[in-house]
């Protein structure tokens, strides 16, 4: 369950946030990034595919939906079956689902290798098992589900870069896993973040991603984002 907060302490929460997230970014994660690995998806026509999770759907929607390239971004269940992708059961942490995000990107414009930057560096914490701030449980899981071998190699590779270059102060316990399915969540999920910019978890956790996003990768940023 999402953590709720008292509205009052908001402007409090999003000032002590932005401070914490602009000075040191995701997990206190080292500025000094190595790049992703180079992949072939420019090469790659028409729009293709992503899907990763990383703690509640909210915040990681509204990142990747800042990034030039980015055609749509939905929330949604990944990990488990059709049956139990409904918001109430997938809660219970027992049915194999993550909260997750499937991005829809023109590679001609951004590729698979800087959306994982981003998602390492940016939009949640790799470093946490089976939680993400305030958010425990298994359906709060970091998990990159690939949908094909390069997407797998790119990964993994990835993952072993920046544990070498020791960027985060503990190990990445991000998982890699084949995608077998996504399903979109429910209405009221979607595009949570920027339909209600002021819900106090939002201001607490998400807005400070947008700012360490636009501060540290401003030429990935979208105009009017």
């Amino acid at each position: 369950m999402k953590a709720s907060y008292r509205v009052t302490f908001a402007a409090l929460a999003l000032a002590a946030a932005l401070l914490l997230f602009g000075a040191i970014g995701a997990a206190g994660a080292s500025m000094d990034v190595p790049k992703p690995p180079m992949d072939t998806s420019a090469m790659m026509k028409g729009t293709q595919t992503a899907v990763l999770a990383g703690g509640c759907f909210w915040g990681m929607e509204g990142v990747f939906e800042r990034l030039k390239g980015v055609v749509d971004v939905t929330s949604g269940y990944s990990g488990g079956d059709a049956e139990s992708a409904h918001y109430e059961m997938v809660g219970s942490g027992t049915t194999g689902h993550a909260e997750s995000i499937q991005i829809h990107y023109d590679p001609s414009q951004i590729s698979y290798g800087t959306l994982l930057k981003v998602f390492f560096i940016v939009a949640h914490d790799p470093t946490e098992l089976n939680f993400q701030g305030p958010d425990y449980g298994t359906q709060y899981r970091s998990v990159i589900f690939y949908a094909n071998a390069g997407q797998k190699q790119l990964a993994e590779t990835y993952i072993h870069e920046l544990d070498q270059a020791k960027v985060f102060p503990k190990p990445i316990v991000t998982q890699v896993a084949p995608l077998k399915a996504f399903y979109p969540a429910e209405d009221y999920h979607q595009h949570f973040l920027d339909r209600n910019p002021g819900y106090p978890y939002i201001v607490f956790y998400d807005l400070p991603k947008i700012a360490t996003l636009k501060k540290t990768y401003p030429q990935l940023v979208a105009a009017g984002s």
